[in-house]
């Protein structure tokens, strides 16, 4: 597989407190990694750096093009798009608006193809086309959740970050979410995806990285890490290290 996005000496930091340090992580293309760890372990703050929401140092490479300065403006220009952990929808407009906000950028460069994208958004997610007419607002956490994924996917990006996706989420809702999320390959989108959830992005994704206090403690084959001892013990519970292997 082709590198579509790598992090080399990565590091962000607050004032003088440095967050994350010095991370290393790749996603190839057509690849879904996640990046698990503990609240507070500067999970978050990565993929907002990685955005460029928040300054950082270290080596960002997109498609063998090296970002010398992150911003949102090029990253959305380069086929990244970021899902944030509160969703940040537009509550009292419609489920179509906010889609249709979704492809802005691929409007403003001259590309009129939103309503075929919004197809191709409600062949993903048909409970939305349902939806389409109702308030942001009105619906449910899950479907809050397929809105704000539908309407990254508007931008057509090569790679999605995902933020703690299943955050709120009944778990029947979790699988539902996570499902499609590994169906987008066969769309041609890589996925960043960061959760607390450890078992159920495992489940999903092909590589895990472990962060723990801002740094990489562990990565490898999400399968691998999912029978992990270490990755049991702490963040899978000792009493379900059965089912995990099972």
């Amino acid at each position: 597989m082709n590198p579509l996005f790598e992090l080399q000496g990565f590091s962000v930091a607050y004032g003088a407190v440095e967050a994350v340090h010095s991370v290393d992580l790749r996603v190839d293309e057509g690849e879904i990694v996640t990046v698990i760890g503990p609240n507070g372990a500067g999970k978050t703050t990565l993929l907002c750096a990685a955005m460029g929401l928040l300054p950082s140092t270290g080596s960002l490479t997109l498609a063998g093009e090296r970002i010398a300065r992150p911003s949102v403006e090029a990253m959305v220009a380069r086929g990244v798009a970021l899902v944030p952990e509160r969703r940040e929808l537009f509550g009292e407009m419609p489920v179509e608006d906010n889609l249709l906000l979704g492809g802005f950028y691929r409007w403003r460069t001259g590309r009129r193809d939103q309503r075929e994208r919004m197809e191709e958004v409600f062949a993903i997610f048909p409970r939305l086309k349902e939806r389409r007419a109702q308030l942001a607002s009105t619906l449910s956490g899950g479907e809050r959740q397929m809105l704000a994924i539908g309407r990254a996917l508007m931008a057509r990006p090569k790679l999605l970050m995902l933020d703690e996706p299943s955050l709120g989420l009944a778990p029947l809702i979790v699988r539902e979410v996570l499902h499609v999320v590994s169906s987008l390959r066969s769309h041609g989108v890589s996925v960043l995806l960061v959760e607390q959830n450890a078992r159920a992005a495992l489940q999903v994704a092909d590589r895990g990285y472990v962060l723990e206090t801002g740094a990489v403690a562990l990565t490898g084959p999400a399968q691998a890490l999912l029978h992990d001892r270490r990755i049991i013990d702490t963040y899978l519970g000792l009493g379900n290290k059965n089912a995990v292997a099972a």
